[in-house]
Formats: structure tokens, C-alpha cells, sequence
């Protein structure tokens, strides 16, 4: 029972479902509309940091999957998530897990990462904002926003096709071989993270 209403309480940051991606797109992270459980996670092709080509349909068919969507190399806040998820990850896997990290970045930001934190697991660019758009994570940074981080010489990822950059909202989503979201965490404050203890207690649960 405590299990099941930590749950609920992390499913109020849950926003509604959405299956394509709003058009316009979002101009806040607080508009943007994450899928939620039931929806099916769609199948996109993104590449990795050798540049090679990733199928998430057959990713995810090979055995459930923990899906982050986080901002970036430069965010120091997901840097602090991706290394705890590090070591999280043989709990994960001894639960059959497998673990995949989608961001913006180009290969050379994926290696950076995975370097810079020590990680094992698979890191994917989405620099074309495919999966951002489809799984609903991805929003447009205001003027002020934008001059904000490039003041910080932030590198930002201009928006396909259009003016403006954008960004994902970071995002958990728990789905299974059946590509079934069971599980997402998603908060419009990026300084707000899913913990450790938190999304190892949903995995078990989706896991049964």
C-alpha cells in the first residue's frame, strides 16, 4: 500500500496524454504534454554516439526499458541524474531491465556524457527532435530563455525547419516489450529529478 501511494503521488506530475506531437510546439515546458501510461511508445530511428543507427521498435522488443529524455551534456542537473542512474542500473538489470538516454545532443555531447559520468548504458541523439516530438517531451525556449543560456554559452539545438531552439522536458518513462508506456515521470521544473529510490520502487511494480 505505501508502495502504491508513492506511485500515485509521483503520477500527479504526469501531464495529460498526448499522441503526436501539438502543433504549434509547445512554447513552455509547462505546455508540454508528455504520453502517458497506456499509450504506445512510438517507433523512431535515432543514432548513437558511432553514429550508427537505433531502432527503438526492436530496442524495445528485446526486454523492458527504462526511457530518460534529458536536456544535454551542459545541464548539470542531468548529469547529476545520469550518474546516479549508473548506479542504479544493476538493480535495473537484475530486474531485466535495460536502460536508454535520449538528448539533443550530437555524438560528440553523447560521448561527453558517457565519459564525463562513467556510463555503461546506451545513449542516444536526437538531435532532430524525432523522438522529443513523438513521445511529446519537446518545447520551444522563449527569446528570454534562449539569450539566457546563450549567455552561458549553453549549445542549443535550433528547432527542424524552423526559428527558435528547443528542448525536451526530462522525462522517465518505464515501457515494456509490447512498446507500452507503464510508467512516466515528467516535471516542467528541470530541477526537479525522479530518485533513485522512487523509480527503482515503479520498476519493481511494472516489473510483476
Amino acid at each position: 500500500m505505501k508502495n502504491l501511494l508513492r506511485l500515485l503521488a509521483l503520477a500527479s506530475f504526469v501531464l495529460a496524454p498526448a499522441l503526436v506531437r501539438a502543433d504549434p510546439l509547445p512554447s513552455s515546458a509547462v505546455d508540454a504534454k508528455p504520453l502517458a501510461v497506456g499509450a504506445h511508445a512510438p517507433a523512431v530511428t535515432l543514432t548513437d554516439m558511432e553514429g550508427d543507427q537505433v531502432d527503438l521498435a526492436k530496442v524495445f522488443a528485446e526486454k523492458p526499458t527504462v526511457l530518460v529524455f534529458y536536456r544535454g551534456s551542459w545541464c548539470p542537473f542531468c548529469s547529476q541524474q545520469l550518474a546516479a542512474l549508473g548506479e542504479l542500473e544493476p538493480k535495473l538489470l537484475a530486474l531485466g531491465y535495460q536502460i536508454i538516454a535520449i538528448s539533443p545532443d550530437t555524438a560528440e555531447g553523447l560521448k561527453k556524457t558517457a565519459g564525463k559520468n562513467h556510463l555503461d548504458y546506451r545513449l542516444l541523439s536526437d538531435h532532430g527532435m524525432v523522438a522529443s516530438s513523438a513521445y511529446g517531451t519537446a518545447f520551444r525556449l522563449s527569446p528570454e530563455i534562449e539569450k539566457k543560456y546563450g549567455g552561458y554559452n549553453v549549445p542549443l539545438t535550433p528547432i527542424p525547419g524552423g526559428e527558435g531552439y528547443w528542448l525536451p522536458v526530462p522525462t522517465v518513462y518505464l515501457i515494456g516489450r509490447d512498446s507500452l508506456i507503464k510508467f512516466v515521470y515528467s516535471n516542467p521544473d528541470y530541477k526537479v529529478r525522479l530518485s533513485s529510490d522512487a523509480l527503482l520502487t515503479a520498476a519493481e511494480a511494472a516489473a510483476k
